[in-house]
């Protein structure tokens, strides 16, 4: 069937798989309690048998009279299931249950756990988003309960998910087997990056499973983390919810900034929503739509960056803008499903997303409020699928489509400010202007189609569930990297105060009559195998291989200018007669014929072969001490925004002309001129460089660029201990080849360093500096990953989770934000060091849930975290030498990570944590009339009102000399997460 169809996509199953032993020949049925849905199959002539495609949900399995048990089974999972008489009458009274009032019948099932995976990582209940306090209604937040994952929400309130050293680019969510991938920014999933707002309605999430590492080879895209989720679906019976939740300046404490100003900030924070779920026809078919809002306006503090023994230095109208400011945002986000099983053999979804966002962005760190920028984000989805089983297959047919755009504009046109040390002018200080680069649009959308087939009766040398599949989609990408309406002027800060002219001016340049847009139509294919192969009761081995493909033609097919070459291999005008530009970086290990393009030598990669190959063994066959591993490899991609820049800079330059200062001299040359008060005005810049490419940036992309990857190790061990489920692993993750920028130019003599400084003013003849694209990030991550879970049951009624992270991670680079990919502090990046990422070393993860007396319900979360390592580089240290040599560079700046002192105890013990949140809340849940209830919630974030702060202040020293200090949190900067706040959230269900 499955070579039958002609086109095809990807799907990461969301579904369920549940296998077992039970009579030899007899057919074994699962139905749905909620909606009626029915799947079967058959046993074998030794009884092994596999339920395959099965919708998370609660399900009554029987193989025959006397064998019906009454089990729920979780998101992405396998489970075993054996099916006797002796077993249904032991399970009769199950000790670990849930219960479900379904037409006034109660009906207990033991919810079984999965336990013979190779895979790392872990479920996320619906208990756990329900009574989990959050500080948000983002449902990715719980993912943090995770070992290995960290939710953050930083300083602007964009909320991002991490997972080890790489960056939140590398993760990938998986929505109902779709994923939802951004191709072209960064944040792992489209509509993410630089936002306060929810990918996805929190009430339209059933659950999901986080896999930290060694997921199967279904899974693609992705080089980190795993995300895959369930949305819930109608059922038999009408179901909704109508909610509210409130807070404002007056329910919150004030920020570090807001103590020292002295100032309040007014500031407030609203989400509602609803859902509905029902029958459309008894057992056959449901709708279910949900809607949640968001009116958002944050308080946000603007601090300098860098050096702080440069920021009395600043002018005192810059000054003015440090302090408190506020962002206002505000979000529609809508869902909706319709399930059609027309016979038992066959289930038919349609379901679609629409997301909206407005926000005023871009302020906040070393951002004044003169930076703002009017952003709207938009996230449209659709999906159809078809499921069809028979006794040993099931098939999914799935097609989707896709339209997310991100469309920031500056709201204040004209010449902005920057301002740098001027001895490191690689690290702005503060920034007091919207940059051309500012403008942006930028998207995907297109179309894909998809098809998984499994084979769930295979037996040699026991038991087999295989599933392969293939895939097809074409999605256009669309990148718009800067605007021809601001410009930013760039002041050096020094010892004695900062310079009245600036040392540079960037602004847009258009090309008349070309599109400043780059588009391109990107083909990807891949195709995979996985057999869960059960050999007997204790080893399973999961064994699969994936193989990925993609195109993108704007990056394949460009055509380096003739200009450019013509100008590359022309006389360098600083090198004696004869020598060429390309001379001249072919002396500093440049060869140009590596990135000049001719729209035939590009091709795309064919080689990204990925094995997946995993074990476990139930030591006593028992399911309650399980060894388990794996090793495979995980091929990413690379994103448009960076495979975009050769077309757009050249047909949207952003030029750079450099002005003779004190502070900052340059060779006078085209690029390099007098200042002139004139140059303010826009117009008169653009007039300077009409007709020439003086100053215009060159980007150039190797033409053997690679797609980005991570090889994944594991092992450890899974224990049942009375109620507790307990997990110790220890995971190897190393990923390569990430794409990075880096200065090209070079001094005549292909030096890259000349006292001290870059050759910065050394471009290509005619033009500005080139910067050029390769492979070359790297990160290396140990990490030891302990769990223990408590789950919830009606007899117990309580829950709990611990679990903690040690990490040692690497990276080779000194970007604090592993989503930068520009490295100008070295030659090239092989000659950067290692140094610690910015991880935290121990993070402490708890929750807990109790049902109290009168309908209270009760829960706790507990998040410690050692501080983490300020990157950065620091000048002055050592004389310059013109060589990088380890964590010095040629300039004598030194390349460091260091951990500064922790703020804060937790109750008791030293000052280690760098991060401390305590969230509690109580629900109170009460009947209304018949089947509405209601429901009052108030949580309480960060109790204690412990500041999590983010922002740096660096002293590390001169001259080899370190300082007592070299890293210390600045107590009036910015902090992550919230101050001590009061929400109030208040509904209705039925």
């Amino acid at each position: 069937m499955a070579s039958s169809v002609p086109v095809i996509g990807w799907a990461q199953s969301s579904d369920a798989t549940i296998r077992g032993q039970g009579p030899a020949d007899v057919d074994v049925v699962a139905k749905n309690t909620a909606t009626g849905s029915t799947r079967r199959t058959h046993t074998d002539k030794a009884g092994s048998y596999a339920l395959v495609g099965l919708p998370p949900g609660t399900y009554q399995v029987s193989a025959g009279p006397g064998t019906e048990r009454t089990v729920t089974v979780t998101v992405a999972s396998v489970f075993t299931l054996n099916l006797s008489a002796q077993q249904a009458a032991a399970a009769a009274a199950p000790a670990e249950a849930n219960a479900q009032n379904l037409s006034g019948v109660t009906v207990s099932a033991t919810t079984l756990q999965e336990v013979k995976t190779s895979e790392v990582g872990s479920l996320v209940s619906l208990r756990q988003i329900e009574t989990t306090p959050a500080a948000s209604r983002n449902f990715l937040e719980f993912a943090d309960t995770v070992p290995g994952m960290v939710f953050t929400r930083d300083a602007n309130g964009n909320t991002s998910l991490r997972s080890g050293a790489q960056a939140s680019s590398n993760i990938n969510v998986y929505i109902d087997g779709v994923g939802q991938k951004n191709y072209v920014l960064p944040g792992g999933v489209t509509g993410q990056n630089n936002s306060q707002g929810n990918p996805f309605p929190q009430l339209a999430v059933a659950e999901y499973k986080v896999i930290t590492s060694n997921y199967k080879a279904e899974y693609d895209q992705l080089s980190s983390a795993a995300i895959t989720a369930e949305t819930k679906s109608g059922t038999n019976q009408f179901h909704g919810d109508v909610f509210g939740s409130f807070t404002n300046g007056p329910m919150r404490a004030k920020t570090p900034s807001e103590e020292a100003t002295g100032t309040k900030v007014a500031s407030h924070e609203k989400d509602y929503g609803f859902d509905l779920g029902g029958p459309i026809l008894k057992d056959k078919a449901h709708f279910y739509i949900a809607y949640e809002g968001k009116e958002f306006d944050s308080p946000i503090t603007v601090v300098p960056a860098g050096d702080s023994s440069f920021w009395p230095n600043l002018p005192q109208s810059v000054k003015n803008e440090i302090g408190p400011a506020s962002l206002p945002f505000r979000e529609n986000n809508w869902f909706g499903k319709v399930d059609w099983e027309p016979t038992d053999r066959d289930r038919i979804e349609v379901s679609g997303k629409y997301r909206d966002e407005t926000a005023i962005s871009g302020i906040g760190a070393q951002q004044t409020a003169n930076t703002a920028l009017n952003t709207r984000n938009t996230d449209k989805r659709f999906d159809i699928r078809w499921d069809h089983s028979t006794d040993s297959w099931f098939n999914r047919l799935q097609a989707t489509y896709e339209d997310a755009y991100y469309t920031p504009t500056p709201i204040i046109t004209g010449v902005g400010a920057e301002y740098t040390a001027y001895n490191n002018q690689n690290q702005p200080l503060i920034v007091d202007g919207a940059s051309p680069l500012s403008f942006q649009n930028k998207g995907q959308k297109g179309p894909a189609i998809s098809d998984d087939f499994t084979l769930n009766d295979v037996q040699w040398h026991g038991d087999h569930v295989i599933k392969m599949g293939v895939k097809f989609k074409s999605v256009k990408l669309t990148a718009q990297d800067a605007g021809d309406t601001n410009a930013l002027a760039t002041y050096a800060v020094g010892p004695d105060g900062t310079e009245s002219i600036p040392y540079k001016i960037q602004f847009g340049s258009p090309v008349p009559g070309v599109s400043p847009v780059a588009t391109s139509r990107d083909k990807q294919f891949g195709t995979y195998i996985q057999d869960d192969w059960q050999v007997d009761d204790h080893w399973t081995f999961n064994l699969g291989v994936r193989w990925d493909y993609e195109e993108t033609p704007s990056y394949l097919n460009y055509v380096t200018p003739a200009s450019v070459i013509a100008a590359i291999n022309s006389q360098d005008p600083n090198a004696p007669a004869g020598q060429t530009y390309a001379q001249t970086l072919a002396k500093g290990g440049v060869n140009i014929n590596d990135y000049i393009s001719t729209g035939n030598n590009r091709k795309a990669q064919k080689n990204e072969i990925q094995p997946r190959i995993g074990f476990s063994n139930d030591l006593f066959g028992d399911e309650e001490h399980v060894i388990f591993g794996g090793w495979g490899r995980s091929y990413d991609r690379n994103l448009y925004e960076s495979l975009q820049v050769e077309q757009t800079k050249s047909v949207l330059s952003q030029p750079t002309l450099n002005f003779n200062t004190p502070l900052v001299p340059c060779t006078p040359s085209a690029t390099c001129l007098a200042w002139n008060p004139a140059y303010l005005s826009i117009p008169a810049l653009q007039a300077l460089v009409a007709g020439s490419n003086a100053g215009k940036e060159v980007d150039m992309i190797n033409n053997n660029l690679k797609a980005p990857y991570s090889d994944q190790l594991s092992i450890g061990m899974r224990n049942k201990i009375g109620e507790w489920n307990t997990s110790i692993a220890f995971v190897n993750i190393k990923s390569h080849d990430g794409i990075v920028y880096t200065l090209g130019n070079r001094y005549p003599d292909g030096s890259f360093w000349k006292n001290g400084s870059q050759p910065w003013s050394f471009g290509i003849p005619g033009y500005g500096s080139l910067i050029i694209g390769n492979n070359g990030l790297k990160t290396k991550t140990n990490q030891i990953l302990l769990s223990a879970e408590k789950p919830y049951t009606t007899d117990s009624h309580w829950s709990a989770s611990f679990a903690y992270t040690y990490t040692n991670a690497v990276q080779n680079n000194d970007n604090q934000d592993p989503t930068d990919q520009y490295a100008f502090d070295y030659e090239t990046i092989g000659k950067y060091p290692f140094t610690d990422a910015a991880l935290a070393k121990h993070r402490f993860v708890a929750t807990g849930s109790l049902d109290g007396p009168w309908g209270f319900v009760f829960g706790g979360k507990l998040t410690l975290a050692t501080p983490i390592p300020s990157l950065g580089l620091s000048c002055g240290w050592a004389p310059p030498t013109g060589v990088d040599n380890g964590t010095v560079n040629g300039g004598g700046c030194l390349n460091f990570s260091i951990q500064p002192p922790g703020t804060g105890r937790f109750l008791i013990g030293g000052k280690v944590f760098g991060y401390r949140d305590l969230d509690l809340q109580a629900t109170k849940n009460f009947k209304i009339w018949g089947n509405f209830n209601g429901y009052v919630r108030i949580d309480l974030l960060n109790a204690f009102n412990w500041n999590n702060y983010v922002d740096y202040i660096q002293s590390i020293g001169t001259n080899g000399q370190v300082t007592r200090r070299q890293v210390i949190y600045n107590p009036t900067g910015e902090i992550t997460g919230y101050p001590r706040t009061l929400k109030v959230t208040a509904g209705i269900n039925f």
